[in-house]
């Protein structure tokens, strides 16, 4: 899982855990959506937790469940010019110094492909390959940046950082819970499954289907 996932997930997993089966143990492996089905189907991980995007396809042996939505509002550190408008004007966000994320290290974020299909571009002069280290370049400089937000489950500290909405909107994600179909008749699986749900779906099981999958 990515940075930004793991910081929602992984502190909410293992205080379940510490109370629930504290002699199991979770080891997180990072990585990207396209590592999510590779990681599944050689059993190198059991779930994946992560935004899977419509542009890269789904094996069939993949079985998911939604658990939150991540808005992309625009970060910018809570003195600069642009943090004094209500509205951030189309060309004054354009101009602006952008930082973006690429977590595999490729160009051309989603948010890009956006304004491209509208015949603009923002000045993109940096990017990095972890969500902790954006946040905290943008707290620290004059660069702005189109990050993500999960309403009710954030952790990033806001202290010297304002957070608005772009003037154009970034689509917002689904963050899923997916395994191997291998894992269906696995009672231990489909329980650990049901506590991810629990402990971190905006919208839980019903509590009838938590007690049959934990049988």
């Amino acid at each position: 899982m990515t940075d930004y996932v793991a910081c929602i997930a992984g502190p909410r997993l293992l205080a379940q855990l510490g109370k629930l089966a504290p002699g199991m143990r979770l080891h997180a492996l990072p990585g990207t959506v396209v590592d999510f089905s590779r990681s599944l189907d050689d059993g190198r991980a059991d779930v994946a937790i992560g935004a899977y995007n419509d542009e890269v396809e789904r094996p069939a042996f993949m079985r998911s469940r939604r658990l939150w939505t991540v808005e992309f509002p625009c970060f910018m550190r809570s003195d600069h010019p642009l943090a004094k408008l209500d509205r951030i004007p189309l060309k004054s966000f354009l101009n602006a110094r952008h930082l973006e994320v690429s977590l595999s290290g490729r160009a051309g974020a989603i948010y890009d492909r956006v304004l491209q299909s509208r015949g603009l571009q923002r000045n993109l002069v940096a990017t990095v390959s972890h969500y902790s280290a954006a946040y905290e370049a943008v707290r620290r400089s004059d660069l702005i940046a189109v990050l993500p937000w999960s309403e009710g489950l954030e952790t990033v500290r806001m202290t010297g950082l304002k957070r608005a909405m772009p003037p154009l909107a970034a689509p917002a994600r689904t963050v899923e819970l997916v395994w191997h179909e291998r894992h269906e008749t696995s009672a231990l699986h489909q329980w650990f499954v049901a506590l991810i749900v629990e402990t971190l779906a905006r919208d839980p099981l019903p509590r009838i289907v938590r007690t049959r999958l934990r049988g």
